[in-house]
């Protein structure tokens, strides 16, 4: 009797576990904790592969450092169901010293990030590379509540699941606290 279980239930979770393959993806690996895409108060570019967008951010926060931060992304393929990019871009510059909300346009998806840091003002500015698929992201969007609470806060940030994208950001600016 055992053995007729074991043939029966075999097949399903070999089946269930390689449908859980394509859902769920566990921690990310960014690599070492000293491979960050930037260095304090330099400015950086960083882009996932063709056919990748941005599914997890880590940033740790330094007020010695300028009130600055290090940051680190990881890529991953999206969703089949999206079809292959057909087009990417760079948005527009969100400015530094300013506060800003910004989403991909042409209903476009986050692969990468351009910053450049600003003495004078404490901040950074910020572009996204955005890709736009061959079939249309769902359109649901809000934002997360995955952000640091304090602006001084490390982050890691990351999508556990397909068909969950960063489509956008956005930051608050103190002229007090930079």
């Amino acid at each position: 009797m055992d053995l007729v279980l074991l043939c029966v239930f075999l097949p399903l979770v070999t089946v269930a576990w390689g449908q859980y393959g394509d859902y769920y993806y566990g921690p990310y690996n960014y690599g070492d904790n000293d491979e960050w895409v930037n260095v304090y108060r330099q400015g950086f570019n960083f882009q996932c592969p063709h056919g990748q967008v941005i599914v997890a951010v880590r940033s740790v926060f330094s007020k010695k450092e300028g009130s600055d931060r290090l940051w680190n992304y990881a890529c991953m393929p999206a969703a089949q169901s999206l079809g292959e990019p057909t087009e990417c871009w760079w948005e527009e510059i969100n400015r530094a010293g300013t506060e800003w909300y910004q989403t991909c346009s042409n209903n476009g998806l986050v692969a990468g990030f351009q910053s450049q840091y600003f003495p004078s003002v404490l901040d950074r500015e910020w572009q996204f590379y955005c890709c736009r698929y061959s079939r249309r992201c769902p359109y649901s969007c809000w934002l997360t509540t995955e952000y640091p609470g304090h602006y001084g806060e490390d982050m890691d940030m990351m999508m556990y699941t397909y068909d969950y994208y960063i489509r956008g950001a956005t930051t608050t600016f103190s002229a007090v606290d930079r």
